[in-house]
């Protein structure tokens, strides 16, 4: 195991919570503005969660892989869907995101094996 994703987002939550109590203000112009991109209307929830975990990866963001590895495993996202945006993701960033991509497979299992029954 690369890393403990499940365990860094545990990691994570406080610290985005001590954020939150020093800019409240900008936390929660960040949380509407989450929201306002989540909201489905073209898009369904899996999709968006798809897109932001492609972004994450071509950004280099392990925090963010992390998080939308989750919400995608929560969204239904398959692992052929998970795949092909791995090969987006790729497309996009090229040698670096390779690396993110192999990383976020790891990231995806973890979270699978904590929601399974």
């Amino acid at each position: 195991m690369h890393k403990d994703w499940p365990e860094m987002a545990d990691e994570l939550n406080p610290l985005i919570g001590a954020l939150r109590k020093v800019q409240p203000d900008v936390m929660k112009g960040f949380s509407q503005m989450a929201q306002a991109a989540l909201k489905t209307e073209a898009l369904d929830t899996k999709t968006k969660e798809l897109i932001a975990l492609a972004i994450s990866v071509a950004v280099r963001c392990d925090a963010c892989v992390t998080f939308h590895a989750k919400a995608a495993v929560r969204e239904g996202a398959s692992d052929q869907e998970i795949a092909e945006t791995m090969g987006m993701a790729i497309y996009m960033g090229a040698g670096p995101s390779v690396m993110y991509a192999a990383q976020t497979l790891e990231a995806v299992g973890q979270w699978r094996e904590k929601a399974a029954p």
